[in-house]
């Protein structure tokens, strides 16, 4: 029998979707996920090489659904290929390029493949990518989805009422997945976001992971506006990192990637430095120090962008090893 706690359905299964990630939360324990892009074309090595880095390092990796609006390996294939690989996948899903037809059509074959946590997007504009001229869908946006998906689980319904069953006389089978979205704590207006999250947490989502974070001290504003209002002990939150790895890296991100505020401190310490990526790694490691001790923050989400290979290094430095294990 698995861990009672935040969590629990109460029914026969004890747990909303019964994986791994839902266990630790479940158990209160500190988790660590990360993120596994696939690729922009058939080749399957580069998905085992990347999880191959973060197995045993991280509790689950997200695999992104076209990611920057860019034709990659879909999210559904790349998770079951990482599954197989012993590597617990967080199956992303946008709702840019699917209606909620095909939507319910992947979230059913995820379940079946054994795909159990999924994080739902409204999904960057396609003029972002490299079809900007491609039509885009947005039936629903993320709340909607995680409406649907809450409802598919809970209600045993479609998005359309109908209960999820092959007939009329049949036993409902529903999808039962563990359900997260995304926040950004730094855009504007600053007070809104948290608004915007307690609308996903109405909506039905278990798991919260966040843009980015630089800005220690406008997180912790953040997390004060989640706190009041409860939104901590109704969602797990967990914070986002992305290690940073040159100086020219570290000044795009403060200026040109929109929703993200970095502090000159680390411009400054990441141009003093001899060795940037060691540099980057340290303040990596410092961030997470922070963060354990924050209220209300349940763990760290890893956005490595190409750089997988450190991230074992940079939760090993973190004090994060080993990994816990929930039965």
């Amino acid at each position: 029998m698995g861990v009672r706690g935040w969590g629990c359905m109460g029914d026969k299964n004890t747990y909303k979707s019964g994986s791994n990630l839902e266990k630790l939360m479940a158990a209160g324990e500190f988790v660590v996920t990360a993120e596994l892009g696939p690729p922009k074309s058939a080749d399957p090595e580069i998905i085992k090489t990347k999880a191959n880095h973060l197995r045993g390092w991280v509790d689950a990796a997200n695999v992104t659904d076209n990611q920057t609006a860019i034709v990659r390996v879909s999210s559904l294939g790349a998770s079951k290929l990482a599954l197989d690989l012993g590597l617990e996948p967080v199956m992303q899903m946008t709702c840019r390029d699917r209606n909620r037809l095909a939507m319910q059509a992947d979230i059913l074959s995820a379940y079946l493949l054994g795909i159990r946590n999924l994080v739902c997007l409204t999904g960057d504009h396609q003029c972002f990518g490299n079809h900007p001229t491609a039509r885009h869908v947005f039936d629903l946006d993320s709340i909607q989805l995680i409406r649907m998906v809450r409802d598919m689980r809970d209600k045993k319904i479609f998005a359309c009422g109908e209960e999820i069953k092959a007939s009329s006389k049949a036993v409902p089978h529903e999808p039962r997945m563990f359900i997260g979205a995304a926040a950004n704590p730094f855009a504007d207006p600053f007070e809104f976001r948290v608004t915007r999250l307690e609308k996903k947490v109405e909506a039905g989502v278990d798991f919260i992971q966040t843009q980015c974070i630089y800005d220690m001290e406008r997180f912790q504003r953040w997390m004060e506006l989640v706190r009041a209002r409860g939104l901590h002990q109704r969602c797990k939150i967990l914070a986002g990192l992305t290690p940073l790895k040159s100086v020219g890296m570290t000044k795009h991100m403060r200026d040109n990637v929109a929703g993200i505020k970095l502090p000159s401190s680390y411009v400054e310490r990441m141009e003093r430095s001899k060795d940037p990526k060691t540099e980057g790694i340290a303040i990596c490691v410092e961030q997470i120090q922070v963060l354990r001790q924050i209220e209300g923050v349940a763990g760290i989400h890893l956005m490595a962008i190409e750089w997988e290979s450190k991230v074992g290094e940079i939760v090993q430095k973190a004090g994060l090893v080993p990994r816990p294990v929930v039965e």
